[in-house]
């Protein structure tokens, strides 16, 4: 449930289709840059009701590192 929602704001978010996103998926292979992710972190944030810390995003490499930072911020 987490993943699907979290991939729903990725597609929307870098334009993509959810076939594209998997819990592996690079944010590099996505062409993703820093503000993307300032911008996306941000979106969790409010999506999620977590905060992501700037130490948080700078660890953020896949999709899944992001569904364990919320998951254990829940």
């Amino acid at each position: 449930m987490l993943f699907e929602k979290l991939r729903a704001i990725i597609c929307e978010f870098f334009e993509l289709q959810e076939d594209e996103i998997t819990p592996g998926t690079s944010f590099a292979d996505i062409g993703a840059d820093s503000l993307d992710m300032v911008d996306l972190a941000m979106s969790i944030e409010d999506d999620f009701s977590v905060e992501v810390t700037e130490e948080a995003l700078e660890k953020f490499v896949t999709v899944e590192d992001v569904v364990n930072y919320i998951e254990a911020a829940l």
